[in-house]
């Protein structure tokens, strides 16, 4: 028997695997832990509020593109970051004008709606 732990969409899994009589994996009857809670990441060092007005993600997705850079001025309507939902992507504009002060989610990142993704100065 071999204990792996297994993270899916964030939940983490406690899992054993028999080997059968041939090598191969045996199928699990059922599974032996319940997920767990998956452990937090440590903040990032830009999340910690650079600038006072918060641009949050409307929809749960994925990080497709990061449209704006630390420092960069934005106007009001800008895309900032372009995040993936259902196989469409979504542009989060600047909610005014201002200069980047935090980009908080880099590619590839999973938000969830309301999730902070940069921040303004």
């Amino acid at each position: 028997m071999k204990n792996y732990t297994i993270t899916v969409n964030g939940n983490v899994y406690d899992v054993t695997v028999e080997e059968g009589a041939n090598g191969q994996a045996a199928p699990a009857a059922a599974p032996k832990a319940a997920p767990k809670a998956a452990p937090k990441a440590a903040p990032k060092a830009a999340s910690q509020g650079a600038g006072s007005v918060r641009i949050e993600a409307g929809a749960a997705g994925k990080v497709f593109k990061l449209e704006a850079k630390v420092g960069q001025a934005v106007k009001k309507g800008d895309a900032v970051v372009i995040l993936e939902a259902m196989k469409m992507e979504i542009p989060v504009v600047s909610p005014q004008d201002g200069k980047i002060a935090s980009i908080d989610v880099a590619v590839g990142d999973t938000v969830e709606a309301g999730g902070l993704l940069a921040t303004l100065e």
